[in-house]
């Protein structure tokens, strides 16, 4: 029997709590009607006997406190809501009890901006960690000493798991469904709750806007500067011109205050152009490619599908409106 306890912090997800619960009960109950014995035990553990979430909307009832000397095999951290910094400084008192349970064997996964907390402990410094795409920035700027990896689904070292963004811990949950169990049942759980088995990124997903609360006001007219001029054929030497920098010396401030280099921020911004033309109007392929200033079809399939995940048909096909 896999023991497997589910914290619960203040100003949490109520969702990020059931699911894991619902996902590894249904598990159960798959073994069970297969004629296995079921294999997860699953306990609610708390600060508090009762949490209330969701603007006191609903009360979760734990089932043990953080004086409980049970070791667990996995410990799931959900995901936080509101306010990340206090989020986290509501759950100080959770951080000591999942590094404790960490450093007597268990397993941790956190889901989507359940990774704030996860990082607060100290346990993901140096490791690889996903989280919520659109939360990226400010965790790069809250943790720098933890390897965020882009657009991640599903992150595993060192008997740590993350996850993305929003439901995207699901692939999660059946990834650990298939090391816990089996792949069949992992199979069977994804086709129960209608969950893409084995998706790899959130690009697809992902909406680019840029890093603009670091507070150089020179880099921020660049990024105005390039924002403004999509359809131009930008280059870096023609935009630290503009602003009276050395090309050295502007890819370096520009790398330090928006996690991007030039180039890749040029990139990024266009293909964000491409994919809303591409969402709301009929314009082809070439047609969205010359409106984005590239010149290069294959270029551009290669750039979009880089950053999205799905070439520029399939993203088309996908999100247009008019399809």
């Amino acid at each position: 029997m896999k023991k497997i306890a589910i914290v619960v912090p203040a100003s949490s997800v109520l969702q990020a709590i059931a699911d894991p619960q619902y996902c590894f009960e249904a598990v159960n109950m798959f073994l069970e009607q297969s004629g296995r014995a079921p294999i997860f035990n699953i306990t609610l553990v708390a600060e508090y006997r009762d949490t209330h979430l969701g603007g006191g909307s609903f009360t979760v009832h734990a089932d043990r406190f953080l004086d409980d000397k049970t070791q667990y095999d996995l410990v799931i951290v959900p995901a936080l809501f509101g306010n990340m910094p206090d989020a986290v400084e509501k759950n100080r008192k959770l951080i000591p009890w999942i590094k404790d349970q960490y450093n007597n064997g268990a397993e941790v996964a956190s889901l989507c901006v359940g990774a704030f907390l996860l990082a607060a402990t100290g346990l993901v410094d140096g490791k690889k960690c996903s989280t919520h795409w659109g939360f990226q920035d400010q965790f790069k700027d809250m943790f720098p000493e933890v390897d965020l990896q882009d657009g991640h689904i599903v992150t595993e070292e060192q008997g740590i798991y993350s996850s993305g963004g929003a439901t995207s811990y699901w692939n999660l949950l059946l990834h650990l469904v298939e090391k816990y169990v089996d792949r069949e049942t992992a199979i069977i759980t994804s086709k129960y709750f209608a969950v893409d088995f084995h998706r790899q990124s959130q690009s697809v997903f992902m909406l680019f806007k840029g890093q603009k609360t670091h507070g150089d006001d020179l880099i921020i007219q660049a990024q105005q500067y390039i924002e403004n001029n999509v359809s131009a054929r930008l280059n870096v030497d023609e935009i630290s011109e503009k602003l009276a920098l050395g090309r050295r010396s502007f890819e370096r401030r520009f790398r330090q205050a928006t996690k991007n280099s030039v180039l890749e921020y040029i990139h990024r911004v266009k293909i964000e152009a491409a994919k809303k033309s591409f969402e709301n109007t009929k314009k082809g392929i070439s047609e969205v490619m010359m409106d984005v200033g590239y010149n290069d079809l294959k270029a551009f399939r290669t750039t979009f599908r880089k950053i999205t995940g799905l070439t520029p048909v399939d993203y088309r096909n996908r999100y247009n409106k008019m399809a």
